[in-house]
């Protein structure tokens, strides 16, 4: 691996862009008090004394005495984060103390400090030196690994104090022969790992840096690696292979309306009937065998978003026989288990809503996100199959029936 900090113009352009769309609303922050003039006395405030500075990670807390006097409404932090952007914060004349973060590195800042008076008239200044501690996002990028996925990579970091930061991918394009943003993946997680696909099956140019929310970008770890081979199976090679052990059919939403490519809601997808007894599953063949790499699913959207019979917690099996032949499977099995002709691919939860609302209480990014489909990855050594099973073992509405929109199954045929 090689470390860079060169970027392509228009990725430069492109972070200016962010930088200022990030500093128009957190540069100069408004503590909830009126800044407009609100006194007729003119004098020039006293400044503050018994300065004392408390560090932390990317900042540092700033404590001190005001001058004694009924006329001040705040004090206003001027400071530089980095060579670029400025900063300033205000704090009111009900507190000691006043913030200033968002530094870039672990060095000395100079901070200048002064007291504005209700009038709007400020005091002389006064400049302290802060050195704050190692910035979260240069704690994470040491985390960061980047590996080869299915039509992509596999990105992975630890943020243990789940601080919001961008991890951004930076790939070779064919055309500009550089180095530009291709994924820019945003959280506040404790653990970070997720796949980027859209790749061709040859040597690439990868890199992978970290950026948090005030425009600050670590270095870039630089890689070469070669995406595995994934293609989306022929749909039109899927077909029913009805067991026993599998669920009725409820309101004539049948198996095949999985693979019909509707995922909007208001057409059929696969609806099991309830009260039946029977476990909460179906049994397709996917036409060919095929290593597995991932299988994306489309939920029932709208109003049923995170609710009703959409699955939570589910397994996908699978089966290499030519006619594999029927059992009643385990609710509970660790991945690799084969139980007759099937093997557990791997268990399976379906996300929480990214708003962290209560489900059934969803709002439109949640609705969003399910309309986009979630893909669930399978394990590098799960066996190739020909026959799939999914088997629902409890919902978001917690009842005996469950319901899906749409199925996608990637992979690589043998």
């Amino acid at each position: 691996m090689k470390k860079i900090n060169r970027y392509s113009t228009k990725t430069v352009l492109w972070l200016g862009v962010l930088a200022l769309a990030m500093l128009a609303g957190s540069c100069k922050k408004n503590e909830g008090y009126n800044t407009e003039p609100v006194s007729n006395d003119k004098t020039k405030p006293g400044v503050i004394t018994n300065i004392k500075v408390d560090n932390f990670n990317g900042g540092a807390n700033i404590t001190y005495d005001l001058p004694n006097s009924d006329n001040i409404l705040y004090v206003l932090a001027k400071y530089n984060i980095n060579d670029k952007t400025a900063r300033e914060t205000k704090s009111s004349y009900y507190t000691d103390t006043v913030k200033v973060d968002g530094f870039a590195a672990v060095k000395d800042y100079e901070v200048t400090l002064t007291v504005v008076s209700r009038a709007n008239v400020s005091s002389d200044p006064v400049k302290v030196t802060v050195h704050p501690q190692t910035p979260f996002y240069r704690l994470i990028k040491p985390t960061v690994t980047i590996t080869n996925d299915f039509g992509g990579v596999h990105i992975e970091a630890m943020n243990p104090n789940r601080k919001e930061v961008g991890v951004i991918l930076i790939a070779l394009d064919k055309t500009t022969k550089q180095l530009e943003v291709a994924d820019q993946h945003y959280t506040n997680t404790d653990t970070i790992a997720y796949s980027v696909r859209g790749f061709e099956s040859e040597p690439t140019q990868f890199g992978v840096y970290v950026t948090d929310k005030f425009g600050n970008l670590s270095d870039t770890t630089v890689v070469t690696l070669t995406p595995l081979f994934e293609t989306m199976l022929d749909k039109s090679k899927f077909s029913v292979y009805r067991q026993p052990s599998d669920s009725e059919i409820g309101y004539g939403w049948n198996l095949p309306y999985l693979w019909d490519g509707k995922t909007d809601g208001y057409s059929n997808g696969w609806h099991t009937q309830p009260g039946t007894g029977k476990p909460m599953q179906g049994t397709f063949g996917i036409g060919v065998l095929t290593q597995l790499s991932r299988i994306k699913i489309w939920e029932r959207p709208l109003e049923y978003a995170f609710f009703h019979g959409n699955p939570k917690n589910f397994t996908i099996w699978g089966s290499a026989k030519e006619s594999p032949a029927d059992v009643v499977l385990p609710q509970s099995a660790p991945g690799g288990t084969v139980v007759g002709d099937w093997v557990n691919l791997s268990n399976f939860r379906y996300p929480n809503p990214p708003s962290g609302l209560t489900p059934g209480f969803t709002n439109a990014a949640d609705e969003k996100f399910v309309a986009a489909g979630v893909d669930f990855v399978f394990p590098a050594t799960a066996p190739p199959v020909k026959y799939l099973r999914i088997l629902v073992h409890d919902t978001w509405g917690k009842g005996d029936v469950t319901h899906l929109m749409e199925v996608s199954v990637y992979g690589k045929p043998q």
